[in-house]
């Protein structure tokens, strides 16, 4: 089963993008599970490299990093990522620039889309 997780919401200040990737790492360990995450909006910072978070705390760059080695695709909305001076170079291995027509694509593909 497609499955599209779309996060909007920045990686702290609010537990949305948390759970989101909690749900797609424990999703991606389903057998024939193949799971689409897009980033859009303040959830691209989810995708900047180099976090560094009190010890004990979750790490959202962690977390979309072991979605992606689990076989996650990961697409990070390019003009989010534009306006909030992020580079390609400062994304989180394993995720791409994305755009609002690859989402679409997504969409129109996946059995099952969950936004948070």
């Amino acid at each position: 089963m497609k499955t599209l997780i779309i996060l909007n919401d920045a990686p702290y200040g609010s537990e949305r993008a948390y759970n989101g990737l909690r749900l797609a790492n424990s999703l991606a360990k389903q057998d024939g599970a193949d799971i689409t995450l897009f980033l859009i909006g303040d959830a691209v910072g989810c995708a900047k490299s180099g976090q560094k978070v009190p010890t004990g705390y979750y790490n959202v760059q962690t977390m979309l990093a072991a979605a992606a080695k689990r076989g996650a695709r990961v697409g990070v909305c390019g003009s989010c990522i534009d306006a909030r001076g992020i580079g390609e170079a400062d994304l989180v291995e394993g995720t791409h620039r994305s755009s609002m027509d690859e989402l679409t694509t997504w969409t129109v593909e996946a059995d099952k889309v969950i936004s948070f």
